[in-house]
């Protein structure tokens, strides 16, 4: 989906295709599609099927949420290591810059 192979309003793969293509059991197939329903890449449509959703412009907040505890652990670690904040935004701006072009 992110990478534009799925494009958004195309129509999803069935669990049951979806198992077998991958030769997965039903049940699991069937956890992965609602964990991506879940998280709003795809869509179920009565009638129509599942579908992939559009890609939001920018994060929601359930994923800003999770970003600031994340950055919060890392400002504790750093801390714990007696990095300065300047040392810190050196690395985060290194390993923005490396997956940059990914």
């Amino acid at each position: 989906m992110v990478s534009g192979l799925l494009k958004p309003g195309s129509r999803f793969p069935s669990v049951r295709s979806v198992s077998q293509d991958l030769r997965i059991h039903p049940n699991t197939a069937h956890k992965a599609i609602a964990l991506l329903v879940g998280e709003g890449l795809l869509e179920v449509h009565p009638g129509i099927g599942t579908v992939v959703s559009r890609i939001p412009s920018g994060p929601s907040e359930r994923e800003l949420e999770h970003l600031e505890i994340e950055a919060e652990r890392l400002v504790v670690e750093a801390k714990n290591r007696r990095l300065r904040l300047d040392d810190v935004l050196r690395m985060v701006e290194r390993q923005w810059n490396r997956l940059k072009n990914q």
